[in-house]
């Protein structure tokens, strides 16, 4: 088969050009080409060359044809090179054959053939070429049966899995990602080997393999690849506290959920509505601590209480352990995971507006994102039920806005400030400031008084008065 019509981008021919005036073998190969055999579109342009030659003059040379606009990046010690031109990205490397040690994922590289390249590759979708010289421009090469496993839907290595994934264990996780973001099946050969060489996770960085998670998570259907990561025990060796979500207690006529299938169906649930990773990282955490604070009681039968509030403690050591980012993103997550309950007691008829005022000064400008979460964390098989509990959310979505147009409360900035009232008083920094803000803060919250100036130095007076200060003369 030939693809010469679908190499429009102008970097083909210039490759082309210079191939042939090196008389290099040079190759589009992985992701790219497989993505262009299944019509699937990228964001951004992110295309992987090989040549029989080395990759770093290949690139030197395309770069200099292209000129000022393209950025040259050379890393000798890996044998590659880097071309971007604004948003898109073209790697080069020399064909080449690898062989591994036992305690490492880096292989020892050698220069090799084609057929070399070829064995090295870790799934057969990714080993189809595109040649780019001008004898055979555009002819694909399909050495492992690609182009029928993807019809076939299958994830396949070329060689014997049970080497591949030995070899190079971050390709255990490749395997689910693409099984995942692909809905492709992993042939069975390919997924005992997985299973079997599970434990050898432990010598790839936590960094890579958290990148591989977040790929999964980011998919369309991500409880498929959670549902693979504990089936085949990868899941087991770099995150047990979700592991442990797992199962059902039964004790007489009272039974829980399983978390974990409960879990990742809110997860699946809040990817309908939203790409945001840290949204979905809420999702995956938000009963993270029920395993934690399950207490059985002969009348109410199993509880969970306060697993909110343990549950948000929980998230940044999880984050650091997992090689997460631990700044807003993270508070973003843990907040969510904290408020995830709070939404249902304002579901009730009589709510007052000092409690709906709380919710929208706790949960800010993320108050949207958090009755997203609460929407997808109804996960009941029974419609009235949900239908009921999504029209108890709209109710609550209207209180909010009906006090939000009246309180101006999400994006909450007190009336007076510390330095305002210090030189109302005539006082230093101390204690006291934050007792007059808090109690300001907590007045207009409890509906006491306006979100006013006016209001809020009668206030400030007042509750000074009882510190016994007085504004200077």
């Amino acid at each position: 088969m030939n693809y010469a019509k679908e190499l429009n981008n102008p970097i083909f021919k210039i490759i082309q050009s210079v191939s042939d005036e090196l008389k290099y073998e040079t190759y589009a190969v992985g992701g790219w080409v497989r993505d262009l055999l299944l019509n699937r579109s990228q964001e951004k342009t992110d295309i992987d060359f090989v040549c029989i030659g080395s990759g770093i003059i290949l690139a030197e040379l395309v770069h200099a044809k292209i000129g000022k606009n393209a950025k040259l990046s050379i890393y000798k010690n890996f044998g590659t090179a880097l071309l971007t031109i604004n948003k898109e990205s073209y790697e080069f490397v020399g064909a080449r054959k690898e062989s591994y040690r036992k305690n490492s994922r880096n292989p020892v590289v050698e220069n090799g053939t084609l057929k070399d390249d070829q064995k090295r590759r870790d799934f057969t979708i990714n080993t189809m070429y595109i040649s780019l010289n001008k004898k055979n421009y555009g002819k694909l090469i399909d050495p492992f049966n690609g182009q029928q496993h993807l019809k076939e839907k299958i994830i396949k290595t070329p060689l014997n899995p049970n080497n591949t994934y030995h070899d190079d264990p971050l390709r255990m996780m490749r395997a689910i990602r693409f099984a995942t973001q692909l809905n492709f099946k992993i042939e069975d050969n390919s997924y005992l080997a997985i299973k079997k060489n599970c434990e050898r996770l432990s010598i790839i960085s936590q960094e890579r393999i958290t990148d591989e998670l977040n790929k999964i998570i980011v998919s369309k259907t991500p409880s498929k690849g959670f549902k693979m990561l504990y089936d085949t025990n990868l899941l087991h060796q770099f995150f047990q506290e979700f592991v442990e979500l797992k199962g059902v207690d039964i004790i007489g006529k009272h039974e829980h959920k399983d978390n974990f299938d409960h879990t990742i169906k809110v997860l699946d649930n809040i990817s309908i509505k939203s790409e945001n990773l840290w949204l979905r990282w809420a999702a995956i955490l938000h009963d993270i601590a029920k395993p934690i604070t399950k207490k059985y009681d002969k009348i109410q039968g199993w509880t969970f209480h306060s697993h909110e509030f343990i549950g948000s403690k929980m998230v940044p050591k999880i984050f650091k352990k997992l090689k997460l980012p631990l700044n807003e993103k993270m508070r973003y997550v843990q907040k969510l995971v904290m408020l995830h309950l709070r939404p249902i007691a304002l579901s009730k008829k009589i709510v007052s507006d000092s409690a709906v005022r709380r919710l929208l000064f706790d949960a800010g400008n993320d108050i949207d994102d958090l009755m997203l979460l609460c929407d997808a964390d109804i996960t009941s098989k029974n419609t009235e039920k949900i239908k009921r509990y999504l029209q108890n959310f709209q109710i609550v979505r209207k209180k909010l806005k009906d006090v939000e147009e009246k309180d101006q409360i999400r994006n909450f900035q007190p009336p007076i400030d510390g330095n305002e009232i210090m030189n109302a008083f005539n006082i230093k920094e101390g204690k006291e400031i934050g007792i007059i803000k808090n109690a300001i803060k907590d007045a207009i919250l409890d509906g006491e008084i306006k979100n006013d100036r006016e209001e809020a130095i009668s206030y400030m007076i007042k509750k000074a008065k009882q510190l016994d200060l007085y504004l200077k003369k």
